[in-house]
């Protein structure tokens, strides 16, 4: 049961719920700002956060992982290990260009493919599919068995992420889109860090152009 949250960054973010519906545990990815909102969407549900997954370190997927934590037991907070360096400096977070520095302590770094089970029912699970180019330490957080992808700021409805960020990279972002979200079944539905929900056969044309393939395969 995905449950979308949209908090302001100032721009529009999306937060994400990942609940298990059988035992009402599950996932939160990148609880961006707005801690409250955040936090009224768990509570009336009783849902269990086993674990905070981060597709990557900016500002705005970042921002309210403290006071969350705070609330809900103080679960695990997981990122790339090249994203420790995204929340540990202002400049690679972007909270300092902002005018809101802010850093995040006590993540623990995972590497590509790395699999995150909930421990009440390990049948659910995301893996971590590394895709940098947007930011060094961009991932899908992707479900096999669910058929879908949490993107955050790799492939939206449309559009895929700036590179023109610390750490950004074109050609690190066409080789991720070429060689890992492509390679991802066509029915894959993937919920990006802003705007809409899409699905990968939607995309396939704009990710060919951006990864330097002809567009019909």
């Amino acid at each position: 049961m995905i449950t979308r949250i949209e908090v302001s960054t100032p721009d529009i973010e999306n937060t994400y719920l990942d609940i298990d519906p059988e035992t009402k545990h599950g996932f939160l990815i990148d609880p961006g700002a707005e801690p409250n909102r955040i936090i009224d969407a768990i509570r009336p549900g009783g849902f269990t956060i086993e674990k905070i997954l981060l597709t990557h370190g900016h500002f705005d997927h970042i921002g309210a992982i403290d006071a969350v934590r705070e609330a809900f037991g103080h679960p695990p907070v997981y990122i790339h290990e090249a994203g420790l360096r995204y929340l540990s400096s202002t400049f690679f977070n972007l909270s300092g260009p902002m005018g809101r520095p802010f850093t995040v302590e006590g993540a623990i770094p995972f590497q590509d493919g790395a699999v995150f089970s909930l421990q009440s029912n390990p049948g659910v699970s995301l893996r971590a599919i590394h895709v940098p180019g947007h930011s060094e330490d961009s991932t899908l957080l992707y479900s096999e068995s669910g058929g879908y992808a949490f993107s955050g700021d790799t492939v939206f409805h449309g559009a895929v992420g700036a590179t023109h960020f610390p750490g950004g990279d074109d050609a690190k972002l066409a080789s991720s889109i070429r060689d890992r979200v492509l390679t991802l079944p066509p029915e894959t539905r993937f919920y990006p860090g802003h705007g809409e929900p899409t699905v990968l056969s939607r995309e396939i044309p704009l990710l060919r152009r951006v990864a330097g393939l002809s567009e019909i395969p």
